[in-house]
């Protein structure tokens, strides 16, 4: 009886006895969903260009923070690292488009993702050859340590990275809804043939948006690298982006950080003041549950099109 107290009841009672600190929570968790937006970004972009879910999009964060902490190494400034990342990140593109994905237009779905498996293991085998496996310090002077607002306690790195995201969203959603481009991307997705058919240039159009996805991975790789160190368990990152993919829609670039805000929010919330009664360290599983239950009820994501098959 009391453990049910403590998972129905207790919480809310909590929550309503302690406002302010109800209020920390919840701004905490937005922050820092924010952060699994960054990477549910690039899944959209491909998966809007292809459909297809790219299960290299971890390893890509983790490939690009890579490549941005090793020239940092090696002194060069940050500008001139920046600027090479992108130029690595765009290369892969290329060689993506070229080797992986033109042989493979019109097969089935399931052989590209396979396909995004392979990359995903090529490009963390090459980072660890060419950067090795150790942790490494990213440093790029981004602020950090606390900030009041309104009596709320925030972490400046994570109001950074909302406003960075923020940026990068209004941007993506203005480039696939107002431009030729992103009208283009969207028919290759509906059809690879009759895309062809119509003369839009398939094999341009996939570089683009891998080009694209690299540079947000690049950002996630930096946001994320900055917090937690470059290291191999970057790549784990993606896992946490599915449930903000099952929630905002898997072709939606708002729905990746509405998706990725009730994830953050949840976990923290659960965390706080579910997690005690269920013995702690909820946050690593509480995403994926919710992700199932939401699954139940609209598969399709909340900025997803509702699919109607008649037969």
């Amino acid at each position: 009886m009391q453990f049910l107290y403590a998972i129905t009841i207790g919480p809310f009672i909590q929550m309503a006895e302690a406002p302010d600190f109800l209020l920390e929570v919840l701004v905490g968790g937005l922050l820092s969903g924010v952060m699994y937006s960054l990477v549910a970004l690039g899944f959209v972009l491909i998966y809007k260009a292809s459909g297809v879910f790219n299960y290299a999009q971890g390893t890509m964060v983790l490939f690009a923070a890579l490549t941005l902490v090793g020239l940092l190494e090696k002194g060069l400034p940050i500008w001139a690292a920046a600027l090479l990342t992108m130029a690595v990140m765009i290369a892969l593109a290329f060689v993506v488009e070229r080797v992986v994905l033109r042989p493979l237009v019109n097969q089935a779905q399931i052989i590209l993702f396979m396909a995004t498996i392979g990359i995903s293991f090529l490009l963390e085998g090459f980072g660890q050859i060419v950067w090795g496996a150790d942790v490494h310090a990213l440093n790029l002077g981004l602020p950090s340590g606390p900030l009041i607002v309104g009596g709320v306690l925030i972490n400046k790195f994570d109001l950074v990275a909302a406003i960075t995201a923020g940026a990068l969203v209004t941007a993506l959603a203005v480039f696939f809804q107002r431009t030729a481009i992103g009208r283009a991307l969207r028919a290759v997705a509906d059809d690879h043939q009759a895309a062809l058919s119509v003369g839009i240039p398939l094999k341009q159009i996939w570089v683009i948006v891998w080009t694209v996805a690299g540079l947000v991975a690049l950002v996630a790789g930096v946001m994320w690298g900055t917090n937690l160190g470059v290291q191999f368990s970057l790549a784990l990152v993606a896992l946490k982006a599915l449930p903000v993919l099952i929630l905002g829609g898997f072709e939606s670039v708002p729905g990746a950080i509405v998706g990725g805000l009730i994830v953050g929010a949840a976990e923290k919330l659960g965390e706080v003041f579910w997690g005690p009664a269920l013995g702690g360290a909820i946050e690593d599983w509480f995403a994926y549950v919710l992700a199932l239950i939401f699954l139940l009820f609209r598969p399709q994501g909340l900025f997803g099109e509702r699919i109607i098959e008649r037969v």
